[in-house]
């Protein structure tokens, strides 16, 4: 009888702490959504664009093009540059306004 109290008490305890640790890496986890999801939708609503995946990911690749563009530039390949530099701002200026 004793040997069945002591282990019922041992997996309640054991139960006890793992349900605390998932409850915590929820908590942990839906802190983390949050604050992902609000920047998006202020990073949105401040570029004036839809805050749908497929805009982030327009807005991701403009920006990758910048970079080339810079790039380019600083390797003193200006056609290049350019044309990277007009690609990138195409994009973006397509998907702001």
């Amino acid at each position: 009888m004793q040997a069945d109290g002591f282990f019922e008490g041992l997996g309640e305890i054991i139960g006890t702490v793992i349900r605390w640790i998932v409850d915590g890496l929820g908590w942990l986890f839906a802190l983390f959504a949050t604050a992902g999801s609000d920047f998006l939708d202020g990073l949105s609503r401040a570029l004036g664009i839809s805050p749908s995946f497929l805009g982030m990911i327009a807005l991701v690749i403009g920006l990758l093009l910048l970079v080339a563009a810079v790039r380019a530039l600083l390797r003193r390949a200006f056609i290049s540059g350019v044309i990277w530099l007009l690609l990138g701002l195409w994009l973006l200026s397509w998907l702001i306004s």
